[in-house]
């Protein structure tokens, strides 16, 4: 029995559209619409923390920064960010999401997050695919991609009377900026206007969402409503993983900007630091994409979070307590593997959680908000003075409490959507669907939450 057929979201709604022929039409979903949505998520973090590979190349020494002038640079392209995170998220019903999508890769400026992790929600979640969980897990891959065009492009230093680092940001730019304009044509709007899909299953799609939560069961209720974006910001269980984002936050861009430069600080070339920076992603990776699927097939997005939390902090206390290079190299494949796998699972328990559309775009925009601040605290933590390299040890310090407290707010959350399903189950046993107001959203006695 798949875990599609298992979810208590699904059960728990008449399947009176349910045709298990029809229902194979999520595999050609995932086929059409995954490469693309894995492909954004993989760019938009390698054309940000390709700053940490052209630093240890010599951008920052070229350009006479130092390590407080570096630091502003990096804060600075955070801000757009986080101003764009929530209305990027909410003009994606009412605007083509290819087109808002690929402008966000072509000017750099919008971050294109939320919009692709709500489009993918939107496709998803009535099959429950790994695809869900495993979209972001493409964050992981975006260091061993980064380290190695690194190693390559640094050689080019002198074409074209350019330094080498300037060649990443040139290369892997027009690559962004090509792959955008491509997606005009590749990423559909929505199932409705899916080209690769037949009139017969488009409908079956657009039905089987409207069950299973992922939009209202009338076109009404997923309208825009300024009601629906303050109502997710009263939800508990949507702050508990929005603190949760802010430490995961810490982690992935302390790790994601500044794992060459610590590698300079163990004692490794400059080159051979972008080449030893592959390995601990590419691990984090393929631990990912197992991880994932375990999340979907048993719904344990809760567990997974608390699981990542702990091997990060397993990682920081070992580069806390070593001197040994050796170690210190070791530590990074936990602390890297566990920082990058809380992020899909709390991307997924986010998205799976909320509802209905407007109030989940803003949900989703919430958590990337607090992961986008997450990364300026990062930023001065292992950039400037406050704990210099190489041993960074109020840094890995503040990682390590992070690491901890993404445990106790996922633990915490857990807690809290037991207690509510529980509740929500006594209300089942004693009303009918029919008599409760329609726009409850996720908080319908219909509507479970996922752990």
């Amino acid at each position: 029995m798949t875990d599609r057929e298992k979810a208590p979201s699904i059960d728990l709604i008449e399947e009176a559209t349910y045709n298990p022929k029809l229902d194979k039409v999520w595999r050609k979903v995932d086929l059409f619409v995954l490469p693309v949505v894995a492909m954004f998520y993989l760019l938009s973090f390698l054309d940000r923390t390709n700053l940490g590979n052209a630093r240890v190349a010599g951008l920052q020494t070229d350009l006479k920064m130092n390590n407080y002038e570096y630091c502003i640079a990096l804060t600075v392209t955070y801000i757009p960010y986080i101003v764009a995170e929530l209305p990027s998220n909410l003009v994606l019903k009412h605007a083509d999401s290819s087109s808002v999508s690929a402008k966000a890769r072509i000017l750099h400026h919008i971050h294109p997050f939320p919009g692709l992790q709500f489009t993918q929600a939107a496709y998803s979640l009535a099959s429950s695919c790994t695809s869900l969980s495993g979209i972001p897990a493409a964050n992981s891959n975006h260091g061993a991609f980064s380290g190695l065009l690194a190693y390559g492009i640094i050689h080019m230093n002198g074409v074209g009377h350019r330094p080498g680092w300037a060649w990443i940001f040139i290369l892997e730019g027009l690559f962004t900026v090509l792959f955008g304009l491509s997606s005009f044509f590749t990423l559909p709007h929505s199932p409705a206007r899916a080209r690769f899909l037949n009139d017969e299953e488009k409908e079956y799609v657009v039905q089987r969402l409207r069950e299973t939560g992922a939009t209202g069961d009338r076109d009404e209720a997923d309208t825009f409503s300024w009601s629906e974006v303050g109502k997710a910001f009263t939800l508990p269980h949507v702050w508990m993983i929005a603190v949760a984002f802010f430490f995961d936050g810490t982690l992935i861009y302390g790790l994601g900007y500044f794992t060459p430069s610590i590698l300079s600080g163990l004692g490794y070339t400059n080159v051979d630091a972008q080449l030893y920076s592959v390995p601990p992603f590419a691990a984090a990776f393929v631990v990912a994409i197992i991880v994932s699927y375990l999340s979907d097939r048993y719904g344990a997005r809760g567990i997974v979070s608390i699981f990542s939390g702990v091997l990060a902090t397993i990682g920081f206390a070992m580069f806390y307590a070593s001197s040994s290079p050796n170690v210190k190299y070791g530590s990074l494949f936990m602390s890297i593997t566990g920082a990058y796998n809380g992020a899909p699972a709390l991307s997924t328990w986010n998205a799976n959680n909320t509802a209905p559309y407007t109030r989940r775009a803003t949900a989703i925009a919430i958590g990337f908000i607090m992961t986008n601040s997450g990364g300026i605290l990062a930023t001065w933590l292992l950039g400037g003075t406050l704990s210099p390299a190489p041993r960074y040890t109020k840094a890995t310090l503040t990682l390590m409490i992070f690491s901890v407290l993404m445990v106790v707010f996922s633990a915490m959350n857990i807690a809290y959507l037991v207690r509510q399903n529980r509740k929500k189950a006594a209300i089942r046993a004693t009303t009918s669907r029919e008599s409760e107001d329609s726009r409850l959203g996720d908080r319908s006695a219909w509507f479970p939450y996922s752990l």
